[in-house]
């Protein structure tokens, strides 16, 4: 794409733009001595690929596939939050038309296996998820059988027909419950705190001790779930001696090892295949007991087996993820230096742990702490279970949640002190210097390795976040009344960890027509991978991007791979695409100077063409059956640390404690930036995201662990048009030196401070009338009951 092409391409797509975006950027060339002319394909904002097939309705989702001869699954599910299942009678089920059969746990045999989990870890062990329930059930969702059928009402209706004798136990359906164990989950065991990961550095009594402010919180998150715009599902199939299972999105590849070795195959004997999915956010395709469930069945009976969840269901068995409620305090030097942070932090994560399950409890205790520099640190997270569907990870595990506690403390303590909030975080915010910046060590040792921040200076989107929102301008607006509205500003600052290790793979072929097929291990969850590898594809090996084909995530493409999660497509599978085009530049070079006869050395590559330095030249086309196949690797245990500030301006009604975004503003810096276009819808959706996580997600439990949430008539998901004021400015000053792109991962930055900047500008708004948020959701029932308890309050210390 020349610079005019480019520049009208901007124009064009600015234009076109709904929310605002401001990019600063370098186009990043190839390296010169190889192409004809430098691609400048990263850096640009690039349409999506991907879309025309979608906007055109020919995208291929689970459930458009059909095999001939299929059974349809309907799982049979405990109505009951916590008890002993004696006997399932599934004779009514069996007796109905076009039921094919009824598997209970007795049928895949004595052992049932577990879930295992991504990472190994001995003090979990006894909490792990068995893939179906035979003698207790522990949360309302939890699979007991599986109907087949030839179709899938009559699946679901069959399902309805099973009897279940379950003898009600005592449910644990909070916190409080679960701490105070007077019912252990898990026989066996001597609590029902899973594991607990405690954050140390520096000398936590000491600064506590000596310091001259110190102030305690308690905070809390809510219960939510991610929400893909359809449910999950799977098709698998099985031929004799191998097992193909459709439906895979974020872990192929571990799925496949998992799955193999549940069922007791080859490795080799099982291929995941990705389709299109309309978003995963963290919780899609991790393994579920539907995933052995549905592929033990095509085993056992040489049928393909079809299951798709309904909305009830999803919201019932796929992961949930946030809640979590702290106690923490500050310690504090008069002019606002943080001395230490301590506390504990209790995570609810459901019934079992499963495979990720605990990582947003890692992360809540390690990134609680933000960008700011904290001597002396000790928090611990505990994993508390429950009598609810398990967690796992979503969009900012963790790090949502660490960022709304110590945004909300940081902003209350400045308010004690009579410091201004931004000089505040200002004094306290990581610079270049520090860089790399090691956080808080997390103990016991969970196999990540020394964490630190790469690179960065943490004051720099601070401040240029405080001057594009105008906060000087629009302070004085702060508590303010204004026709029948309290307006207030608030502010968060955040890091972005990705970029998760440990490798990933790729794969280029040289096709017939001279174009490359690009394999990569990551994955397609609707981030615009597709376009991203083949920006990067394009201009390592200087060809059109038309001439770049991507195949993703299916493990009949690579020997091995990685998936998408942790915010690390761009930067491991980008890396290794890197690795792949030189591996290919170097073979094309060899077969070139074969085919014309000259030292490898003369070859001069470019826009398919292999030239001679006599002119000669030989097309890729013509060197393809040379069976032109290499494959890359990028193997990295450094993760990359984006991070940013968010300012937001709101006005409160009173009356009904509705809370009005009138303008909120992100900046970030993401080092190199391969896609403008991409990451603004990333950093845009992220902060939508975040925004119904504050102000209407919430999946609510009764005292008897009854999911009281099973429609979206319960469950408020934010509107296209809810949150039309919304701004993003990405920086690219402070590229990542772990890979060789410079990139990190920046699809989770969006989200990471909406709760504790919209909670601070909530509490702003609302000063004058004593409202200190310290929980979210802020529905507009949640902030009116704070106003009233508040105005009680003053009425009460009135008379």
């Amino acid at each position: 794409m020349g610079g005019d092409a480019l520049a009208n391409a901007k124009q064009l797509r600015q234009q076109s733009w709904k929310h605002t975006i401001a990019v600063e950027m370098t186009l990043h060339n190839p390296p010169p001595g190889d192409a004809q002319r430098p691609n400048t394909y990263v850096g640009a904002p690039i349409e999506r690929v991907e879309d025309l097939r979608f906007l055109r309705g020919r995208g291929c989702y689970l459930d458009d596939l059909s095999r001939t001869g299929q059974w349809h699954a309907a799982f049979v599910r405990s109505a009951v939050a916590h008890g002993t299942l004696r006997h399932i009678d599934a004779g009514a089920a069996l007796a109905m038309r076009g039921v094919r059969a009824v598997v209970t746990g007795a049928d895949i045999g004595p052992a049932i296996p577990n879930i295992p989990f991504r990472r190994p870890n001995p003090t979990v062990a006894p909490y792990g998820q068995p893939v179906i329930a035979t003698t207790v059930v522990r949360y309302v969702g939890e699979p007991v059988a599986m109907v087949l059928a030839d179709q899938p009402e009559l699946a679901e209706d069959a399902a309805l027909a099973v009897g279940l004798d379950i003898v009600p136990l005592p449910a644990v359906a909070d916190r409080a419950a679960s701490v105070a164990g007077r019912t252990l989950l898990f026989p066996g065991t001597a609590s029902n705190c899973a594991t607990t990961f405690t954050a140390e550095t520096g000398d936590v009594a000491a600064a506590f001790r000596d310091a001259p402010y110190t102030r305690r919180e308690s905070f809390r998150v809510q219960r939510l779930t991610a929400f893909p715009m359809e449910t999950r599902g799977l098709l698998a199939e099985w031929d004799g001696r191998r097992l193909t299972m459709s439906g895979a999105a974020k872990l192929p590849f571990f799925n496949r090892r998992t799955l193999a070795a549940m069922l007791g195959l080859p490795e080799s004997c099982v291929d995941y295949i990705e389709y299109d999915v309309g978003g995963g956010f963290g919780a899609r395709g991790e393994f579920y007991p539907e995933d052995f469930l549905v592929a033990f069945a095509a085993r056992k009976f040489s049928r393909p087996v079809k299951w798709v969840e309904d909305r009830r269901e999803h919201f019932m068995t796929i992961a949930h993820a946030r809640e979590a409620e702290c106690e923490v305090e500050i310690a504090l030097a008069r002019d606002g230096t943080i001395l230490g942070i301590r506390g504990d932090i209790f995570v609810d994560i459901g019934a079992y742990v499963r495979p990720n399950g605990t990582t947003p409890v890692r992360n809540v205790a390690q990134f609680l702490t933000g960008p700011y520099r904290v001597p002396n640190l000790r928090l611990a997270a505990h994993a508390m279970v429950s009598n609810k569907t398990p967690t796992g990870t979503y969009r900012a595990p963790g790090r949502f949640e660490g960022s709304f506690f110590c945004e909300r403390l940081i902003d209350m303590a400045a308010a004690d002190l009579g410091l201004d909030r931004l000089a505040m975080r200002r004094r306290n915010l990581l610079t270049a210097p520090e860089m790399p910046y090691a956080l808080a060590p997390i103990v016991p040792d969970d196999g990540l390795g020394e964490t630190q921040c790469d690179s960065g200076d943490y004051t720099r989107t601070f401040d240029r976040c405080v001057a594009d929102f105008d906060w000087a301008g629009k302070a004085p607006l702060n508590g303010r009344l204004i026709e029948g509205r309290y307006h207030g500003l608030g502010i968060a600052c955040f890091i972005e960890g990705g970029g998760s290790g440990p490798r990933e793979h790729a794969r280029m072929d040289v096709e017939a027509d001279g174009a490359v097929a690009v394999y990569v291990g990551s994955s397609a969850i609707g981030q615009g991978l597709e376009t991203v590898m083949a920006q990067i594809a394009a201009d390592a090996l200087h060809l059109p991007m038309s001439r770049v084909r991507v195949l993703h995530a299916s493990t009949t493409y690579l020997r091995d791979g990685f998936g998408s999660y942790g915010s690390r497509a761009t930067v491991m599978g980008g890396s290794a695409i890197m690795d792949a085009a030189n591996n290919l530049l170097e073979a094309l070079r060899a077969a070139a100077a074969t085919h014309l006869g000259v030292p490898p050395q003369d070859i001069r590559l470019g826009d398919g063409i292999a030239q001679a330095a006599d002119g000669r030249s030989v097309t890729w086309a013509e060197l393809a059956g040379e069976k032109l196949s290499v494959e890359g690797v990028f193997k990295s245990s450094k993760p990359t640390y984006s991070y940013g500030t968010a300012a937001v301006h709101v006005a409160v009604d009173a009356r009904t404690g509705h809370v009005e975004i009138l303008d909120y503003l992100v900046v970030d810096d993401v080092g190199h930036i391969v896609n403008p276009l991409t990451l603004h819808g990333q950093v845009i959706g992220g902060a939508v995201q975040g925004c119904g996580n504050v102000f209407g997600e919430h999946l609510v439990y009764d005292a008897e662990g009854q999911l009281l949430v099973a429609t979206l008539a319960d469950y408020l998901v934010p509107l296209a048009t809810d949150y039309p004021n919304l701004r993003a400015v990405s920086l690219e000053e402070y590229p990542s030196p772990n890979n060789p792109l410079g990139v990190k991962g920046a699809g989770e930055g969006g989200v990471i401070p909406v709760g504790g900047a919209l909670a601070n500008a909530v509490a702003a708004a609302l000063g004058s009338l004593g409202v200190e948020p310290r929980e979210l959701p802020l529905s507009p029932p949640a902030v009116w009951r704070l106003i009233e308890q508040a105005r009680a309050r003053a009425g009460s210390g009135s008379r």
